[in-house]
């Protein structure tokens, strides 16, 4: 439909609901009870006619003004519940996964391009040990063989004390904010740095994996990382998809210009980004004081991490259907 047409059908709706907008916020100087009848059913019109005109690239000074109307009716319709905690809890249960259902697309990419590299770098490390030496130099190959070998990972666990949980802890909150945050920035590459970190975190925790298995020491591997890594690798992939997003708006931008597109890109991928902190939170939470824990069976850890695996993928599916309602 073009855009003239599409004005023109629903201007009428536009101008009631801007004026019912009007009489809510001028109520506290009117004393008077505005009519408000079906205003959250004109809403969610609104928002939809938003989302119709972004689909269809109309011009930017329609976009805006539909925006505001919607930010404008958003501030009304639950401007009761304005408090913090409330917003964070909407926001975990319902507009995170909500959002990666609304950018299926690019997290399904990214997720393909991560998970992918992890798997191919698996297997080839495992038929190939001697292939993980053109990933990782030789120190680091031979610290984290030292970390995992049964033995020594016994004697460290046994001289592990709750302060060395909370500074680990505090280095994992760093290490993995910092590996998400790279991964949607460098977005802003045309897609390309997204892409690349994408690649290169797969290849890495890939090789790790395959040689690590190949040697044996399967009984220290993954039991530690099969806690944590649902929350840590869906986070990277998720964080990819945001840089993938940013790429994509700088790449086809459409009928804006490349600025007005990467703006709104960015715009769009913010609710991804703000879920994978808290995603990276929760595995770094997770690896320093569960992952670790020398008091906890393998079948525990083992039975845990599938159920961990099992909560992000209902929280995805279930979370994104309720916030598309």
């Amino acid at each position: 439909m073009k855009q003239e047409l599409f004005e023109q059908n629903n201007r009428g709706h536009w101008q009631q609901f801007e004026s019912k907008l009007d009489s809510l916020e001028s109520r506290k100087r009117s004393g008077k009870a505005p009519q408000v009848s079906g205003f959250a059913e004109q809403y969610r019109q609104v928002c939809h006619h938003l989302a119709l005109a972004q689909e269809r690239q109309y011009s930017p000074h329609l976009i805006d003004r539909l925006n505001q109307l919607a930010l404008r009716g958003h501030q009304q319709l639950y401007k009761s519940h304005t408090n913090i905690l409330y917003n964070m809890v909407y926001f975990i249960l319902v507009g995170f996964p909500a959002a990666v259902r609304r950018e299926i697309a690019f997290v399904g990419i990214a997720s393909t391009l991560f998970f992918g590299s992890l798997l191919l770098t698996a297997v080839l490390t495992y038929y190939n040990p001697s292939l993980v030496y053109s990933i990782y130099p030789e120190e680091s190959v031979m610290d984290f063989t030292e970390m995992y070998n049964p033995a020594s990972k016994a004697r460290m666990e046994e001289t592990r004390t709750a302060a060395d949980d909370f500074t680990m802890f505090s280095f994992y909150i760093k290490n993995n904010i910092g590996i998400g945050f790279q991964t949607f920035a460098s977005g802003f590459l045309l897609g390309a740095g997204a892409i690349f970190n994408l690649l290169f975190n797969g290849i890495a925790i890939g090789a790790v994996t395959g040689y690590l298995t190949e040697l044996g020491y399967t009984e220290t591997f993954f039991p530690f990382v099969v806690g944590h890594g649902a929350f840590e690798l869906t986070g990277i992939a998720i964080a990819g998809a945001a840089g993938l997003k940013l790429g994509y708006g700088l790449l086809c931008p459409g009928r804006l210009s490349r600025k007005q597109s990467l703006i709104r890109s960015a715009r769009e991928a913010m609710p991804l980004v703000y879920g994978v902190f808290f995603m990276l939170l929760v595995a770094a939470f997770v690896e320093a004081f569960w992952s670790s824990s020398s008091y906890l069976s393998i079948t525990a850890k083992y039975t845990a991490g599938a159920s961990f695996w099992l909560l992000v993928l209902s929280y995805f599916a279930l979370g994104a259907r309720r916030g598309s309602e």
